[in-house]
């Protein structure tokens, strides 16, 4: 009987690929194992084994499999399920799934390697300047990589030349697989067993009176091993004994010193954990035990608690409790940023259990974590990360925390899976029969609908920690500024007074400007022309610190003209205006106080969001300027005043959700200030001070919010009463574009009638050179969403069988949130 095993490859195949295997193979492969294996005509992709079984392939020959290369399986047969979940749900394939949630490091690549033919010759008329370049170079080196030859030719497609020299018979090529995962060894020193006695050791240092040097190294070495019982770097011996390494190296090529390496991990938690975590006030007291009744009755329960209620005190109960029972915990957050001031806060009481994972981490570091949670090991108790974390091999999952979960950062746009992570992690909590708490000041539509419609439990807290007020807010008619001409720059005479007076009482100030840049347009007041993106239907932001224009899309940059580039005047405008700008004007209106910036251009190293926020929390920096990076949920004990420079250009975006989501940043931005025992306050800059949601945020009326919002979302049939579908075109060609989105909206219509929207084009229609237009399939809710899905994928592979669409890239997103 031959054996077989599907095998899932980190391409977007519909199906896995059946591969043969010997019976040996068979009793030792298990599901969750990785197998490098071919695929296509030369490629070799790590794939995953999904299952072992005795059918062969119907429609073709099965190859066979060219190494396993795990002794156990990395993936669990959990996550393998939650996987097939993700890829079914949000129409996308496992192989999608399996290559956003493995680390790089686990998906081995071939690299195709070029040897020359040992024994053929060629004269170098038969080879062309190109092949000829290859050839001789394989006379000096036995082989070459793809990228050689690119470096080599100067050329990006080297193929054709190789497929020449293939003919020929001149080069021959393999593919060959590289382990990318390298453990992290550090070196240890010890001295050798012989002269570990007294006597023995008194001999060598009188040998070595001659080499001072090399005595002062064993002298700190052994001055280092009765001080701490810990194995001796090199690194600290050198450093201790100011020795250099060529002395260590005579020491261990005479024998006297040996080194070994230990492997290590990469992130190490440093310090000591406190054993208790901090009393409970009656508030929070009271929100626990109704989060624990809910439990008992729901699965999912949803924490409103204000900015500032200490919510995280609630979590730190909760995870304890799961600890206790031996359970791991998910503790998901939207921000990157988030996680530096909590993974502190959580060590305090946690020590190493917490492990932390998101996508700043390098490969290694992720790989460590991986194989910290696969072995439910005592340093990944907690895993606290981003989104991408939900897709990690739990053991024994008893709690799954999201805070913020009104963020609409836990959703993935591009690449496929797009998935959101609040509702993957509700699903794989349910796996695991584990409970799920969502958190948030300011809770979506849909959740807080969940929980009126009794699918969560509802826990609200009302009161600030230490009873602190909700900050005063005051919002500021800048029309009404202007025409009295009481404007300096961005900032109105109201915003001024109070910065002043806040940092007079050395209070920090924070300023809140939904847009990266100097100025979003640069116009001339000759003719009117402002630069545009060649690639993208937008304007180029003028970034000063550069003195360029980027486009905020695709990345083109250009230097800032001098001229205008239509009718040559000089007179060169910028209107609107970013971070940068109020950055600068702070600073010429604040000179004696220390202004910083915290955006996107400011934040794209490792470590970046640390050295802002350690500078802010020490005091270091008087006046922050950043955009919505700000607002998530961090905890700033000394920030007294948050002015929202402009809270028109939130209010006036094309979304439905756009007063929704304006209210919860708002909101959450002005929960930042006063969060010890002086209340803060809050400057709102508006054109319209008038407008439903600024009173709202001014009184901080959620439920009123919800329920305008929710009016509308029922008149108009938008989530959370109908789900969605959005599905949009992508082609560098105008009218393939056109035709394509009308064939398929048609075909929509035949099946779904007037649930469909479009197609339309979006407010920036090109993008990196691609046109795109959207269509919207809009799902009620007693429709079946499978049956849905099923017909939207039964047009879809009709619409890519029509040769000319097939070039037309079509993205399916769903629960477009």
């Amino acid at each position: 009987m031959n054996n077989f095993v599907d095998v899932i490859l980190p391409i977007p195949l519909e199906k896995s690929f059946t591969y043969a295997i010997t019976p040996a193979e068979a009793d030792f492969l298990q599901p969750g194992m990785r197998v490098s294996v071919p695929f296509g005509k030369r490629k070799i992709y790590t794939g995953l084994v999904e299952n072992i079984h005795q059918k062969a392939p119907q429609v073709y020959d099965a190859k066979e499999i060219h190494q396993i290369l795990d002794d156990t399986p990395i993936v669990t047969k959990v996550q393998l399920e939650h996987w097939k979940w993700i890829a079914s749900y949000y129409l996308c394939t496992v192989g999608e799934v399996m290559r956003a949630a493995l680390p790089n490091a686990f998906i081995l690549e071939s690299e195709t390697i070029i040897y020359r033919q040992e024994d053929v010759q060629v004269s170098d008329e038969e080879l062309q300047d190109d092949e000829f370049i290859v050839y001789e170079a394989l006379h000096h080196q036995s082989s070459l990589k793809i990228q050689d030859l690119m470096d080599i030719l100067d050329k990006k497609n080297v193929l054709p030349v190789i497929k020449r020299l293939i003919d020929k018979e001149v080069i021959h090529v393999q593919e060959e697989i590289y382990e990318k995962y390298k453990p992290k060894l550090v070196r240890y020193i010890r001295l050798n067993n012989a002269y570990t006695s007294e006597a023995a050791l008194q001999n060598l240092l009188e040998d070595l009176s001659r080499a001072p040097k090399q005595r002062d190294v064993v002298m700190t070495l052994f001055s280092i091993s009765a001080k701490t019982k810990k194995p001796v770097k090199v690194s600290e011996l050198t450093e201790e004994s100011n020795a250099s390494s060529a002395i260590i190296k005579a020491l261990v090529d005479k024998g006297i010193l040996e080194d070994y390496h230990i492997q290590t991990d990469r992130i190490q938690f440093e310090g000591e954990a406190e054993s208790d975590s901090k009393a409970l006030n009656k508030h929070q007291e009271i929100a626990l035990n109704k989060i624990e009744q809910c439990f008992e009755k729901e699965n999912i329960t949803l924490l409103h608690g204000v900015t500032s209620s200490g919510k995280t005190e609630l979590y730190v109960k909760l995870i304890e409790k799961q600890l206790n029972n031996q359970k791991q915990v998910l503790y998901l957050l939207p921000e990157i940023a988030l996680t530096t001031q909590l993974v502190e806060r959580l060590q305090e009481y946690f020590g190493e259990q917490v492990a932390v994972f998101h996508s700043k981490y390098s490969s290694h570091e992720r790989v460590e974590v991986w194989n910290q949670v696969l072995q439910n090991s005592k340093k990944a108790k907690i895993v606290l990360g981003a989104r991408s974390s939900v897709l990690l091999p739990f053991q024994d999952l008893g709690l799954v925390i999201v805070d913020e979960e009104h963020e609409s950062s836990f959703k993935q746009f591009d690449p496929a899976p797009r998935y959101h992570a609040r509702d993957t992690a509700i699903v794989l909590a349910t796996m695991f029969q584990a409970k799920t708490l969502l958190g948030s000041a300011t809770p979506s539509l849909e959740s807080y609908f969940n929980a009126q419609q009794g699918k969560y439990g509802l826990v609200e807290l009302k009161h600030r920690y230490n009873n602190v007020l909700m900050p005063d807010i005051e919002i500021v008619d800048l029309k009404d500024k202007h025409k009295r001409k009481r404007m300096t720059g961005h900032f109105s005479d109201r915003l001024i007074t109070e910065i002043q007076d806040t940092l007079k009482e050395n209070h920090q100030v924070i300023l809140f400007q939904n847009r990266r840049g100097f100025s979003p347009i640069v116009e001339c007041l000759t003719c009117g022309h402002s630069p545009q993106c060649p690639n993208c239907d937008v304007s180029l932001t003028y970034h000063q610190y550069r003195n360029q224009l980027r486009c905020h899309y695709c990345g083109y940059n250009v230097a800032m003209p001098k001229t205008c580039e239509a009718c040559g005047s000089v007179e060169l405008d910028s209107k609107g205006f970013g971070t940068e700008q109020v950055e600068e004007e702070a600073k010429a209106l604040f000179p004696d106080h220390k202004v910083a910036r915290m955006d996107l251009d400011t934040t794209r190293g490792k470590y970046g969001y640390e050295k802002i926020i350690t500078a802010l929390e020490q005091g270091d920096i008087d006046i922050l300027v950043g955009t919505q990076m700000l607002t998530k949920g961090l905890d700033f004990r000394n920030v007294r005043l948050v002015g929202i420079m402009n809270a028109d250009n939130m209010l006036n975006f094309p979304d439905f959700r756009a007063h929704e989501r304006s209210f919860q940043l708002m909101a959450q931005v002005s929960g930042r200030s006063g969060r010890t025992k002086e209340r803060g306050k809050v400057i709102i800059q508006s054109y319209n001070p008038y407008h439903r949601i600024l009173q709202q945020v001014s009184t901080n009326d959620f439920e009123q919010m919800y329920t305008e919002q929710m009016e509308d979302r029922y008149t108009y049939k938008y989530p959370p009463i109908y789900r969605m579908i959005k599905i949009t075109f992508k082609h560098k060609d105008y009218q393939k574009v056109n035709v394509g989105a009308e064939w398929y909206a048609k075909s929509l219509r035949t099946v779904f009638h007037e649930h469909v929207l479009g197609p339309e084009f979006p407010p920036v229609a090109r993008i990196r050179n691609q046109y795109l237009k959207h269509v919207l399939v809009k799902i009620p809710q007693k429709q079946s969403l499978s049956k849905t899905k099923e017909a939207i994928v039964k047009i879809n592979n009709s619409f890519l069988s029509v040769k000319d669409f097939r070039a037309i890239r079509v993205i399916l997103n769903v629960d477009n949130y």
